[in-house]
Order: C-alpha cells, then structure tokens, then sequence
C-alpha cells in the first residue's frame, strides 16, 4: 500500500490556517442588509438604507460608511460615532433609525469621482457585519435647447405636446425618435405607425386649438427613453420641438424578513389595470419566473404558504409569504396583465429580499403526522409581547389564488364542521399556543396556518399528513346514549408508553375543553411493570343530567406540552317505559302481579312455568329482617286484589280457587325439595317499600352461572340497598362469591320464605291467566 506524499509541518500548518480563515466567510452569512446597485447622475443625490437585525446590541453598535480600497481595506467616511471625512463633509450625514432596524446614508452633490464600491456596516470594518454596496454616478446627457422633458414610469402612458403656426395647420404632423444622426418616424397624421409603436401611439389633433397636436404612448418599455421630435409642415417652414422622454425603472424597494417569518408584498399598480390579472414573479437571471397569480398559478416551492389577495378595486392586491427558507432570498417583481405572466410594458413594483438567518423566530415543525381516528397538537408562535392579541386558525385552500378561511379562534369561534373536533389552548407563558385536531380522516391532510391580529411576522404555516393507522386512544363504547337520571361511566384505553403522562377527561365547547374529575385505573397497580390491557382512565357522570350531552374528550399531556386526544359524543335520553324498573306496590293494583314491560326486562318466559329464583333476603346478623313485613304485604296485596271481582260471581271464585288449591300442592313439594337440595346461584335482588330490582345480569354465560363470568356485570350490582320505614340498611357484596357461601346450607326459615314466595309468584300468574287471558311479553 502506498503511502501519501510526506508534507513538511509549515505546509501543513499553512493549508490548515487557510481553511480556518476561508471556512468562516463561506459559512457565515453577514445579517447586514443594504442595496447592491446604487446609481445617479452628477450633481443630484443618493440615498442608502442599510438594514440590521432588531437587537439591543445592534441597537447600540457602532454604525459605519466605508470606501474599498484597491488594498481590500475599507475607509470609514461617516460613522454614528459623529466621525465624517473631509470629502464627506458639508454633503454627508448618517441617521440612526433603531425603532426600524435600519440606518440611512445621505449623500448630496455626487460627482462622478463618487463611483466606487462601498460598504454599510455595523462595529467595525474588519468584523464581517457588513454589506457590500456599489455605486455608479454617471454623467448627465447633454439637451437641445428649449428641450421639453417628460418623466414617467415603467408600463405606463405618456402625452406629448406638439405646438405649430396656423401656416402649418393643414401640413402634416409627425413624431420621430433620433437615433444618432437620423430620426426614425414613430407616427404621422397619414395613420403610419412604427411597428416598434403598433397597437400602443396614437396622434390627436385638438379641436378646439388648431394650433396643437398630441402624441400617446402607452405601455412604455425601458426602449422608449430618448429625444424625440415633434414636427408639422416641411422643409425650413417646418416647425419642430424637441422632446426628451426618460422612462424609469423602479427601484427594488428592501424588505428584510427573517428565517421561518413572515412578509407581505404589497402592489400598488393603478386604476388603469384594475381589472386585468395580477402576478408575483421572482427573477432568474434574465427572466422572471411566476410564484403566483390570479388565474391560479402556483410554485411547487411555495405551495401551502402563499397567499394573494386583492385589497380594492384599484388594482391594490398583497401577496403573503410564511416560512420563509434561505432560498426565498432575491428580486421580486409583482405586476398586472390579461395573461397572468410578465409582458414587457406592462406596470411593475420591484422588491429585493434579504433573508436574515439569524432569526428571532423559535423553529417550528414544518409537517405534523397523524393517522385516521387519531389526533395532531399543534404548536403555533407568537410574539410574546402581544399576549393579548387575538389567535387564528386557517386552512389554506389551493383553489384560485388561494386562501385560508378561519377554523378557530382563541375568542371562542369554531368553524361548525369542526365542533367537537378542534380546539385552541392559549399559553401566554411561552408566547405560543396549541391547536389540537381529533377524529382526523385523510381529507385532514392540507396545509394551516398559525396567526394574530398583531405583528404579522409571526405568521407560521405547517402541513398536516394523515394516514391510515389505529389511534392510541381508545374509548369505549365508541357511541353512548346516556339515560337521564342513571350513572354514566366512560373509559379511556391508553397504551403504555403514556403511563408517566397526566391523563385527564375534558368537556368540549367553542371556548375549549374544561377539564373534568377523572379516575386512574393504573393508579392503582403495585407493580412496576406496565399491563397495556389495564391502562385505563375512567370518568363518572352521576346523575346524567340534559346539560351532559355533548362531545367530551380523552387526552394526554406533559406540563404545557399536549398530546394525543380522543372524542366521544354523548346524547342524553329520558327513560322510557321499556326500561323503567318495577313500580311500587299500589292499592289500586296487585303488587305481585309483574307488569309486561317488566316480565319482558327479567327475561323469564311464561311458558317455563317457573319460579323465579330467589336471592337470599335475610340480611347478616344483627340487621333488620324485612322478610315477614314484605311477605305481609304481598299478601294483603293479594286478598285487595282478590276483593275488586264482581259480587257473587261464583265461577270466578271456582276458577280461582281449583288453580289455588294445585299451587298449594306444588309449595308443600316445593318445601321438600328445598330442604333436600342446595341451591348453586343466587341471585340478587333490591327489595324495598319503593322499587322491586330483579337483575339477571349473572346469567351472561349460559354455561356457568358463577360470579367468575360475571365481568361484564355492572358495578351497580355490588350494592344492595334495603329499606324499612324510616331506616335504610345498605350491604356490600362482592361480584364473585366464595366458594363457602355457595355450600352454605339454608336455615328452615328461609326455605320457609322461599317457598311461601313461589307460592305466591304461581298463584298470582295463574290468576292473571284465569281473569284477562295470557299476555305476551
């Protein structure tokens, strides 16, 4: 292997000391910003404008006008510091603009050994903060005498006055441009026109002064500056005046916009082009290519952070750039045609644009990602000094030129295909604030844009990509109809990876989210380890109330930094009669004769004949037995029930008391076999002076009716709640019974109970039968 060729320790330690002096120019780039070309004519003045980032020790800093010498060492001629050179003074000054940023150079009576290259700066010459300028002073052309000279503008329509003697009057009228020794006819009262002139000159002759002619030109081009002369008649007659036209160019106007900012270019072109298109083109080399205009052309480079909007019918429009890049940096031209693109003639306004690398604006992400059914947290910027500023949200619409019509707003204004979904936190603190979109579908994806009523800088656009995927959060049920006056439960399925993050519940409206009690259900776990079937955060509406409906949302955060989000809506319905609970004992009614809603509800069938089974009601020792007192009831329900019959109707009495008398046979039986089995499941049943609860919410699996299946059973169940006149008792029982209870054998009195209860359940469902015929549930 060969070795590289052996270089001595000065060489080395020459290329290494080029590099570090070469590295730095080329890298860094100076944040001074000024004028590039800078031209007059002898004896008029010049104005310089030198831009510097908006700092307190910029501010303060030195600023400087040097001349480079042929040596590269730059001359100070006029500083801040109240320094001036002797060719400068009397025809100098220097003026501080710190409000603005900038700093302005003067200088009066120029003469053309003011040509020269130069530099604005700030500090001193040698530390790079400066900005390279160069200056033309040429020499102004020599007229005619008694030469008439018009001034006009770029694009647009001048009028030249011709005068003549009556002895011409009926001669003929011309206008040639000189070009060296001749003069190349533009138009003549023949209706000869140049072809340079075609479709654009016109000559007049004034009716009521037969003594002049006018010349228009419109649409003047850059080509069209020179001398001119007028003519009417021939030969030595003739009378002639010379016409000196001088057609100016803007001038770029300095806009100084800082990296990730915000600017507006605002046009200005005339009435006359009110109603023709309007463009914004930026210029490369010797053509000017479009970034946008009014027929809905669009740079691929600028989509989603471009703006052009028309402000009257004058033919004022702006066009807005966010985000600015390194590359946005150069001449602009925005101008007005019937096709959309730069015509020569045609009216422009020229600007030049510094990007200022070292920003003040904080990076933002540019390109948010999301996935279907999930959700995106946006932070936007802005200045915190305007805190107070009102806060906007838009989405920018690519159709015709663009625009981006407000979604939200910190004043609490949502746009209604977005209620429920969208929401703006403001966060004062930091001077930003968070948008956050849930329930996202692929139409999502587009670009937005943050903004204030304040400073406009501060304007930030970011694209948002939604894909197909499954959403970390998770809600279940996904759709709830809650019951007025009933307990409402909503739990949120998180994964692990969120398990340090604050979880919370939130009710949606147009002026936020406010946050609601919510419960933790990992709180609760000794273990270390993350179980992703266990994270959950539950929330409790008790009682559910009209003002309940809504959206409400699941969410996650960190401090001030928001995270996902998840929204469920919530209706809330009265209870209506198929889902009411047993009604209380009436005098008017057998109170052991079950209404149909409520046979229907407990899912037993008529056809299987069957007692229902009956949870134990002797409630643990030393508690108040209700057993005898309910029993009492049923049966005086009975003998009223019994009473309402016609007088006398003796087959009534037969038919009632045959079915009773087999009843009483089936209870005898119905006590032996109680006494000879133990009962496996037991359900449970609420029995007070007021409602009557049979929940068969145990039977969930056909195959085993233990508490083991019963995960699904509600937590409602736990608790069973007895009341005896003034006293209400409450008792708690687990939803999985231990396996002693299960084999517990049953005292005589509560076989008793049992019995005598199956007795009447049978007797008052034969009864039904015998007096109103069967029902279906």
């Amino acid at each position: 292997m060969a070795r590289p060729p052996w270089k001595p320790p000065a060489m080395r330690l020459f290329v290494f000391t080029i590099l570090l002096a070469v590295l730095p120019a080329v890298s860094t780039k100076s944040p001074i910003f000024g004028p590039q070309d800078v031209s007059s004519v002898v004896g008029n003045s010049v104005s310089v404008t030198c831009y510097y980032p908006a700092t307190s020790v910029n501010r303060h800093s030195r600023k400087y006008w040097c001349r480079q010498g042929a040596s590269g060492l730059c001359t100070t001629l006029i500083s801040s510091n109240g320094y001036i050179s002797k060719e400068y003074a009397g025809r100098a000054k220097l003026i501080n603009f710190p409000e603005n940023s900038t700093f302005m150079v003067n200088i009066a009576e120029l003469t053309q050994n003011d040509t020269g290259s130069y530099k604005c700066g700030l500090g001193t010459s040698n530390r790079g903060l400066f900005f390279d300028v160069s200056l033309e002073v040429s020499q102004a052309p020599e007229l005619p005498v008694d030469t008439h000279v018009y001034t006009k503008d770029l694009g647009r329509k001048v009028t030249i006055t011709c005068p003549f003697k009556k002895e011409n009057a009926h001669s003929k009228k011309s206008l040639c441009k000189k070009t060296g020794q001749t003069c190349e006819l533009v138009i003549d009262s023949t209706e000869y026109v140049n072809p340079k002139y075609k479709g654009r000159t016109t000559l007049f002759m004034k009716g009521t002064n037969p003594e002049l002619f006018t010349v228009d030109i419109d649409h003047l081009r850059p080509s069209d500056a020179g001398l001119y002369v007028c003519q009417a008649g021939q030969d030595s007659s003739a009378d002639k005046n010379n016409v000196d036209l001088q057609v100016i160019e803007p001038k770029p106007e300095l806009v100084y916009g800082d990296l990730r900012a915000s600017l507006a270019f605002n046009c200005d072109l005339g009435r006359e082009v009110a109603n023709e298109a309007k463009y914004l083109c930026r210029m490369n080399k010797e053509t000017c290519d479009v970034i946008i205009n009014t027929l809905g052309k669009r740079d691929p480079a600028f989509e989603g952070r471009i703006l052009l909007t028309r402000k009257d019918d004058n033919g004022r429009f702006s066009v807005l750039i966010t985000g600015l890049r390194k590359e946005d940096a150069g001449h602009y031209l925005c101008g007005a045609h019937s096709s959309g693109l730069p015509q020569e003639g045609w009216p422009i306004q020229a600007w030049q644009l510094f990007v200022n690398e070292e920003s003040i604006m904080p990076p933002s992400r540019s390109v948010v990602k999301g996935v279907t059914g999930g959700s995106v947290a946006i932070v936007c910027p802005y200045n915190p000094k305007e805190s107070s500023s009102l806060k906007y949200w838009c989405r920018w619409e690519a159709d015709g030129n663009g625009h981006c019509p407000v979604l939200v707003e910190s004043q609490g204004v949502v746009h209604e295909q977005y209620e429920g979904r969208l929401a703006l936190y403001d966060q004062p603190g930091n001077g930003s604030y968070t948008v956050i979109l849930n329930q996202l579908t692929t139409q999502d994806s587009g670009s937005y844009w943050c903004l204030t009523d304040g400073d406009s800088r501060w304007r930030s656009t970011v694209e948002l990509q939604v894909a197909e995927g499954k959403p970390n959060l998770e809600v279940t049920p996904q759709n709830e109809v809650a019951v007025l006056g009933e307990t409402l439960t909503l739990s949120c399925h998180y994964p692990c990876k969120y398990y340090s993050h604050e979880k919370y519940w939130c009710k949606w409206s147009n002026k936020g989210c406010r946050i609601l009690p919510s419960h933790d259900e990992a709180a609760r776990q000794s273990s270390v380890s993350c179980d992703p079937n266990n994270q959950v955060i539950s929330m409790t509406l008790n009682p559910v109330t009209k003002e309940d409906e809504g959206w409400y949302w699941c969410g996650v955060k960190k401090g001030q930094v928001y995270g996902e989000t998840t929204a469920i809506y919530v209706a809330v319905e009265e209870k209506t009669g198929g889902s009411r609970q047993v009604s209380p004992v009436d005098a008017n009614a057998p109170a052991n004769v079950a209404p149909e809603e409520e046979v229907a509800e407990s899912d037993v069938s008529e056809n299987e004949n069957k007692a229902i089974p009956n949870p134990s009601l002797l409630e643990k020792e030393g508690e108040i037995d209700i057993v005898g007192d309910q029993v009492q009831e049923n049966r005086a329900a009975v003998d009223a029930g019994s009473a309402d019959g016609p007088k006398g109707s003796s087959k009534v009495l037969f038919s009632t008391l045959v079915p009773l008398g087999l009843v009483l046979a089936a209870g005898a039986v119905a006590v032996w076999v109680a006494r000879a089995r133990h009962r496996k499941n037991v359900d449970r049943m609420s029995i007070s002076s007021y409602r009557t609860d049979i929940n068969m919410a145990d039977f969930k699996n056909s195959r085993d009716f233990g508490g083991n299946d019963n995960m699904g059973a509600s937590p409602d169940i736990e608790e069973t709640v007895l009341e005896r006149k003034d006293e209400i008792v409450t008792t708690t029982e687990t939803a999985t019974e231990p396996e002693e209870s299960k084999k517990a054998k049953r005292s005589s009195k509560e076989e008793a109970d049992l019995a005598y209860s199956t007795f009447l359940f049978q007797s008052s469902n034969i009864a039904a039968q015998v007096h109103n015929g069967p029902k279906e549930a």
